[in-house]
């Protein structure tokens, strides 16, 4: 379980910094193509996990369906915005 937890954490922030990166917060280590296909890769992720938890059996995991979408929705406008900070 602990593998588990600490592969999560670590995704998270990788995705955070691809995130930080992208806003232009961060020097960007990599370059706006693999920071985009990065940031596609989690948007399909959070859809794919979206439709899996509509189609879940517990009203609690139902619930995460909406959190999910909202990110998918935000991860979305990220990329449809083609102004790149300095």
């Amino acid at each position: 379980m602990y593998l588990f937890e600490t592969i999560s954490i670590v995704i998270n922030l990788i995705f955070g910094f691809v995130l930080l990166m992208k806003g232009g917060h961060v020097k960007p280590y990599l370059n706006q193509r693999l920071i985009n296909i990065i940031l596609w890769i989690f948007l399909i992720l959070f859809a794919l996990n979206t439709i899996g938890n509509i189609l879940a059996k517990t009203n609690f995991e139902r619930s995460f369906a909406v959190l999910t979408l909202v990110f998918s929705i935000l991860i979305w406008m990220i990329l449809r915005n083609k102004e790149v900070k300095p």
